[in-house]
């Protein structure tokens, strides 16, 4: 009863605050992004159907649901961000504040001398989200809270980041790179870039990086940087292999592009037209569904990953399908980007399908790829065999241990993405992503001088849907961005130890591409392209400081989720486990065993020791903690008279139950 009462008071601090705000008359509801300015005039960007309300200088913005709030606090005069955001917070709600997890200075940009993230602890069963920016212009502080469901907050997550992006000071003026005509990446420019490539790899501990640069349909430079393993001494070449995880997204809507040529479906055809036997969710969500939306990120399907991460790897394709029918969108066609996996599979399967019919689907589809995207455009080293991908000249992943040292991980966990490969299986190289970018730079044009796709085509996969944030969109399996000014077509990939992201400047003829081998891999993309930017146009220089900062954060999170654990866990609790449970949604086992004098544990991908943490409301959660930054957080409790241990996503809660 403690427990249900303590989560019920944190699930109702947004609405305390709430319901202070409907008092108050100042209260509007935007019916489009609309810019404002608080009391002191810092600027922000009010999303689409929420709501402002202002008291004094405290401005809260809140969304549809009622249940998650975006409070902006100004003109707080502190000597600390930690003393601000305490200083802060009662302008916003009576309720106290909870307690801090972890406090990580940032980059200062965008006008603020001192940018530091603030992240409070939550219990898993509140399923809340809270956490705080304090930004300093000078010697007063504007801090921004976000407080309430986690559930709505991944929903919102792009109207949450617009929010926090377009904050500014009053007056401050952002460097802008439009009309301006970008510099040829000479050779001084790409050694500047590889320079830059080479101490943020060190900074980061990231073993090794594939390169690529692309200038006016030219590749200027591809290489490496590092090495495919820590201890090994085979360096990273051109030809290195890596995952690239969802950048195989943008690959697979290549293929509709090509097959839309081919006659074989349209953009805006039903789904159901060109592949009968699909469904989602109800009668009527699968009657709306166009080829389009298996990709654009747009249909309100929530992320499902944990429907994979814990089931059997050894999954068929069309396993795709079965869960597709199983789930319903939370939010309408269109609505919000919410980024799903299982829509972006689908979309290759049906490719496979159209252009080999007949063929098992997933077998269809690898030779849809080949044939249309990966030989058209001399991509040797592409390949969705995990065994030719894993041998030869291949990068290994590495991740932090839960003592945050980098180490090598097994590409165990990994596999795991075999049976939903169009979403993120293919392995590349820096030389065959080159050929890639090349393409989309020319806009269909392979670069021995054949077409593989329509201009048309092509580009109606960066037509704007939903949007992302701040200037930027997502189309269908790529994301369009305006970045100071510069139009950037972009995406990213992610799997553990194994991350990857490309760009592309349309305007400029410039391209890039980083294949990385270790989980800090990703704190480097941001700033890259920062110091594109800077080495194109002559920018401000920034992208060295962005680096630092997040190298530092990566420490402090490392740091901050060891105090938290009880290593090698609680004795009583680990003795009390059960061998087995299962989930009767998901229908797989995690199994619990005693390996190298402690408890380990099984489940679907993930495999490795167990430790405990104690959450601030009392419950007690069983955590995995193998190296790398994905694995099992799971509540232990009872229902029912047997031991239970409940695992959740922002969106969705599986629950095992004791195999007796």
């Amino acid at each position: 009863m403690g427990t249900v009462l303590k989560t019920t008071l944190f699930g109702l601090m947004s609405l305390v605050a709430l319901t202070c705000s409907t008092a108050s008359p100042a209260q509007s509801r935007a019916g489009a992004d609309t810019s404002g300015g608080t009391k002191a005039g810092v600027t922000y960007v009010q999303p689409k159907d929420w709501t402002v309300v202002t008291r004094g200088g405290t401005t809260v913005l809140s969304a549809p649901e009622k249940d998650l709030d975006i409070a902006v606090v100004d003109g707080i005069s502190a000597p600390t961000a930690s003393a601000a955001a305490t200083k802060a917070w009662p302008s916003y709600t009576p309720v106290p504040p909870r307690p801090v997890r972890l406090l990580t200075p940032e980059a200062a940009r965008d006008g603020w001398d001192e940018r530091v993230a603030i992240v409070y602890e939550t219990s898993p069963d509140e399923r809340a989200v809270a956490t705080a920016l304090a930004l300093r212009r000078g010697a007063v502080w504007t801090v921004a809270f976000i407080n309430g469901s986690d559930a709505t907050m991944n929903r919102r997550a792009a109207a949450a980041d617009l929010v926090e992006r377009s904050l500014r000071p009053a007056g401050y003026v952002r460097e802008t790179f439009a009309g301006r005509t970008a510099h040829r990446l000479t050779p001084e420019r790409i050694a500047a870039l590889r320079d830059f490539i080479a101490a943020s790899a060190k900074t980061l501990e990231v073993p090794g990086v594939g390169i690529a640069l692309i200038d006016q349909g030219h590749v200027v430079y591809e290489g490496g940087y590092g090495v495919l393993a820590l201890g090994s001494p085979k360096p990273v070449t051109a030809h290195t292999k890596f995952m690239i995880a969802s950048n195989t997204k943008g690959m697979t809507t290549l293929l509709l592009a090509v097959l839309a040529d081919e006659g074989k479906l349209s953009w805006d055809q039903k789904v159901t037209d060109v592949y009968p036997s699909f469904r989602l969710g109800s009668d009527a969500t699968t009657r709306a569904t166009e080829v389009r939306h298996l990709v654009c990120a747009c249909t309100g399907l929530p992320r499902k990953d944990y429907a994979f991460i814990l089931a059997d790897g050894r999954a068929p394709a069309a396993d795709t399908f079965r869960q597709l029918a199983e789930t319903q969108p939370t939010s309408a066609f269109g609505e919000l980007f919410q980024y799903n996996n299982l829509m972006a599979s689908a979309a290759g399967y049906v490719g496979g399908a159209l252009a080999y019919p007949g063929m098992e689907i997933g077998a269809a589809y690898d030779k849809a790829m080949q044939t249309r995207i990966f030989d058209p455009l001399g991509m040797r080293d592409t390949t969705f065999d995990r065994a030719r991908g894993e041998s030869g000249d291949a990068a290994q992943p590495h991740g932090y241990d839960i003592d945050g040292r980098m180490t090598l991980m097994s590409n165990h966990f990994n596999h795991l993405i075999a049976p939903y490969r169009p979403a993120g299986g293919a392995w590349s190289s820096a030389a065959d992503m080159a050929r890639y970018v090349e393409l989309e730079l020319s806009q269909g044009v392979a670069p021995d001088g054949r077409r593989v796709v329509s201009a048309a085509n092509l580009l109606e996969r960066r037509r704007h849907g939903v949007s992302t944030g701040e200037d930027a969109w997502y189309g269908m399996g790529l994301f369009d961005e305006i970045v100071d000014g510069a139009h950037v077509v972009t995406h990213g990939g992610t799997l553990q130890g194994f991350h990857s992201d490309f760009w592309v400047l349309p305007d400029a003829g410039i391209g890039a591409v980083l294949l990385t081998n270790a989980d800090s891999g990703p704190a480097m993309f941001t700033p890259f392209l920062r110091r594109l930017l800077e080495v194109a146009y002559d920018g401000r220089a920034e992208a060295a400081m962005e680096v630092t900062a997040a190298a530092g954060k990566l420490k402090a999170e490392a740091k901050a989720r060891r105090a938290r654990l009880t290593v090698p866990g609680d004795v009583t609790a680990l003795a009390n486990l059960a061998p087995k449970y299962r989930d009767a949604q998901l229908g797989n086992v995690i199994m619990i065993s005693d390996r190298d004098g402690g408890k380990w544990i099984e489940a679907g991908a993930i495999e490795g020791p167990l430790a405990t943490r104690k959450n601030v409301d009392g419950t007690l959660s069983l955590v995995s903690i193998g190296p790398g930054g994905i694995g099992v957080d799971a509540v232990i409790s009872r229902a029912n008279g047997s031991r239970t241990l409940t695992i959740r996503d922002s969106q969705h809660e599986y629950v095992y139950t004791e195999i007796h």
